[in-house]
């Protein structure tokens, strides 16, 4: 069982489909690559849109598999409500949060959309 850091009999069957869900994550972002550069590379249009229409639905795979661990495993519903489908400098939206937590000048993620 080579997708286990840790021995395999001290993860539980929860966590071992978080490491299901992850590793289908990966794979899902790395086929999204492989095909959109072999969009890039081809010169055949015919084969492009092909490629194209396959990199679209690993996007769809990996838009699943991330709702998936939004809805089971702790902490991405959180992160990602803060940072999904907001506008602005990504790496401030974080300081955003701080500011409404009273530790800045109040701005809020909805003043950054």
């Amino acid at each position: 069982m080579g997708d286990y850091h840790e021995p395999a009999e001290f993860i539980d069957k929860k966590h071992r489909d978080y490491v299901r869900a992850l590793n289908s994550l990966k794979e899902e972002v790395e086929a999204v690559d492989w095909y959109n550069q072999r969009v890039a590379a081809s010169d055949n249009e015919e084969l492009k849109a092909i490629m194209a229409h396959n990199r679209d639905e690993e996007i769809e795979h990996a838009a699943m598999t991330l709702e998936w661990l939004r809805r089971h495993m702790d902490g991405w519903d959180e992160q990602l409500r803060t940072y999904l489908f907001t506008n602005g400098p990504i790496t401030e939206i974080e300081e955003g949060e701080e500011e409404e937590d009273g530790s800045g000048d109040g701005a809020t993620i909805g003043d950054m959309k």
